[in-house]
């Protein structure tokens, strides 16, 4: 039986290949896309999570510009406009009473707009 944590790999020619839906980091992140409103004017993206009063956003990205007319809900529906200002960003924790508010976003307009 195969571990959950074990990575399966071929060589081939002498090359270490490593099966992609073994990589974490490769993997899509549980979670819908949200934007987060947080405390002292942070506002980010990413895939978010709680668990309890903690919450996470992972492959985050601070929004330092919205870029926008229409305000957060155009890059909300619509993904990032071409003057979207992102800064990829580690997994972002806070706790529960940090948070403003969150908008959930159009997946398929963030997905590749996160790294």
């Amino acid at each position: 039986m195969e571990k959950q944590d074990e990575i399966n790999t071929i060589t081939i020619n002498s090359v270490e290949y490593v099966r992609k839906d073994s990589v974490k980091s490769l993997q899509k992140p549980s979670g819908k896309i949200r934007i987060v409103i947080l405390q002292r004017g942070w506002v980010a993206v990413g895939y978010y999570s709680q668990e309890g009063s903690n919450c996470e956003l992972n492959r985050a990205s601070i929004i330092r510009v919205w870029g926008t007319t229409k305000g957060l809900g155009e890059i909300a529906y619509g993904g990032p406009t071409s003057k979207t200002v992102l800064d990829p960003s580690p997994p972002l924790k806070f706790h529960e009473m940090t948070v403003i508010a969150t908008i959930d976003c159009a997946e398929e307009k963030w997905e590749t707009k996160l790294s």
